[in-house]
């Protein structure tokens, strides 16, 4: 059974992002465990992280990913922000062993003029600080790669996992690395990309897929997720991604938009409907 679900809220408590996900009909998910826009602890308690444990496991849903504030900068050759990536970081790990969540994803960030290879270095680095609680693992995830962001060419999440002493897997954006240049709108290209990834990074280390269509062409480097099938991804290539063997046993979690009387609900029930069970 392929497992799909959706980044959802824990407005008024973690618990409620379990009870969202089932009203969707997902049975995986992701949550931020506080506002991402700002540097704040998750400040999550005993008998909320319970309630939490309880009802994914009496409803069947999991893994759980955790997805770091956006404001964390692995690669930053900022020492002020550097510390505070870091410390953002371990109180997430933390937070996700409370809440008995296996994953915690976090984007690159920027080199910010460090230049590529310092980026890298970095982030491994920040990586290599952090004691992360057994049960945890840090996913490292695939960007658009505009700007100086980096993690839009397979060989950058290669790199940090071959620099880092941690063992970090990966969450494979679609519409990011559609974004990035992996042209993934047909079953061809899905073929190569997959191959690609398997040849830089390893699918044996792929943890965690956002399945996302994209509001904008191949190459573009622009982070603009559509609904599963209706951006420039299309049918075609979302068909030939769901239904790949690599992917048939890596939960996929949606970060689609909610507009023109679509939400998560229904990106779950396309990827259902598009997936060959």
């Amino acid at each position: 059974m392929v497992r799909v679900g959706a980044h959802t809220s824990i407005a008024g408590g973690a618990y409620n992002a379990v009870t969202e996900q089932v009203e969707y009909e997902g049975n995986c998910g992701q949550i931020f465990s506080h506002s991402p826009q700002v540097w704040q602890d998750p400040n999550i308690d005993d008998e909320e992280a319970e309630r939490f444990r309880e009802l994914s496991e009496d409803n069947g849903v999991g893994p759980w990913v955790i997805h770091s504030s956006y404001l964390v900068n692995l690669c930053t050759p900022k020492a002020d922000l550097r510390e505070k990536s870091r410390d953002s970081m371990q109180k997430e790990v933390e937070a996700a062993a409370k809440l008995g969540i296996e994953y915690v994803n976090v984007h690159l960030g920027a080199h910010t003029g460090a230049g590529v290879d310092g980026g890298l270095d970095n982030a491994a680095s920040v990586l290599d600080d952090l004691a992360i609680p057994d049960g945890v693992t840090v996913l490292v995830e695939s960007d658009a790669g505009s700007g100086t962001k980096l993690g839009g060419d397979f060989e950058h999440l290669a790199t940090v996992g071959e620099r880092t002493d941690q063992d970090i897997e990966f969450c494979l954006d679609t519409a990011h690395a559609f974004a990035a240049g992996y042209d993934i709108s047909s079953p061809e290209g899905v073929e190569e990309t997959v191959a690609e990834f398997d040849d830089v990074v390893g699918l044996d280390r792929l943890a965690c897929v956002h399945l996302n269509d994209s509001k904008h062409a191949c190459g573009t480097n622009k982070d603009e997720h559509a609904h599963v099938g209706e951006g420039e991804i299309g049918e075609a290539g979302m068909r030939a991604f769901v239904n790949h063997d690599a992917v048939a046993d890596v939960p996929f979690v949606l970060e689609t938009p909610t507009e023109n009387g679509k939400g998560f609900a229904w990106n779950i029930e396309r990827v259902r409907e598009l997936r060959d069970e």
